[in-house]
């Protein structure tokens, strides 16, 4: 298979540029688009939308942020066809959606070791993995990969 258009899920922590480049590598072997993807999942998400302060200016800040990481993490992928974007709203969801409406091949996302109860109650990629339009690789980030 071909893969034309990947998408690559990052989370924006120390740990997403061994996950970018993996997906660097397979978009420059088979000539594909990088389309990096960044959800701040929405406080009001979060808690069951009921958050009794006004957001505005925390939601504000977290893409701020999201920004400076993502320009940081973007000046290190050596691939010539990508583009990115920042996102709200819930993750596995917005992946999802991003993933159809780029006509994705593939999602790259980062799969930390889980043990005990966060094993048991699943994770992002985990999540990505089930009800995904396209292929899913989970790329195993460890500690010791740092």
């Amino acid at each position: 298979m071909l893969y034309k258009s990947i998408i690559l899920a990052v989370d924006l922590t120390d740990e997403s540029i061994k996950v970018a480049n993996k997906a660097v590598a397979l978009c420059n072997g088979f000539s594909a688009e990088l389309h990096v993807v960044h959800v701040i999942e929405s406080l009001n998400y979060a808690y069951g939308g009921d958050v009794p302060i006004d957001i505005t200016d925390i939601q504000n800040q977290l893409r701020q942020t999201a920004e400076d990481k993502m320009s940081l993490l973007l000046d290190q992928l050596d691939t010539p066809n990508k583009s990115y974007q920042i996102t709200q709203g819930g993750i596995e969801s917005e992946i999802h959606r991003i993933a159809e409406e780029k006509n994705a091949d593939l999602i790259v996302v980062g799969s930390h070791c889980k043990h005990g109860l966060a094993l048991l109650l699943g994770s992002t990629s985990n999540g990505v993995l089930h009800g995904s339009p396209c292929d899913v690789l989970a790329v195993k980030v460890t500690n010791k990969d740092k």
